[in-house]
């Protein structure tokens, strides 16, 4: 999983928005190996739904969203990977079904510019809703999908 977390970072965000030093840190595997450790075993993350996507035995895929209160939707996407070779194979879709219901009203976060992961969300039902944030330089905007009960 964090194979897969890095090398799509490495993928989408290498000359645009995260510097090399960040994506070529010999410590990123690691860290990102000590998150899932703790999101697949430590109790505060006993809420969130995680979902991986396997090729002939490989790790190619992984998903991870969380419930929040208090807010118009109910669940938030916290990551959603896909390695480059296996984009356009409907992995990406599966994924996010299977840590957000279709029917649930859910928000994520996506770099900007990379238009290929704002042109996917779009496709799933998710538009911009105006806010942005900059954290350690990079540029995100939040995406929305609000099902109302006329829909």
């Amino acid at each position: 999983m964090a194979h897969v977390h890095v090398a799509s970072w490495r993928e989408a965000y290498r000359r645009t928005l995260v510097p090399d030093e960040v994506l070529d840190a010999p410590d990123f595997v690691e860290r990102r190996e000590r998150f899932w450790s703790s999101a697949l075993t430590d109790p505060r993350w006993a809420a969130s739904r995680v979902a991986v996507a396997e090729h002939r035995g490989t790790v190619i895929g992984i998903a991870m969203s969380e419930p929040v209160d208090g807010l118009p939707w109910t669940r938030h996407l916290d990551v959603l990977y896909v390695l480059a070779a296996h984009h356009g194979t409907g992995v990406g879709a599966a994924l996010l079904n299977a840590v957000i219901d279709p029917a649930e009203d859910a928000a994520l976060w996506v770099g900007d510019p990379v238009p290929r992961a704002q042109a996917f969300y779009r496709r799933e039902g998710f538009v911009p809703d105006g806010t942005v944030k900059i954290e350690d330089g990079i540029r995100a905007i939040r995406m929305v999908r609000l099902r109302s009960d006329d829909s």
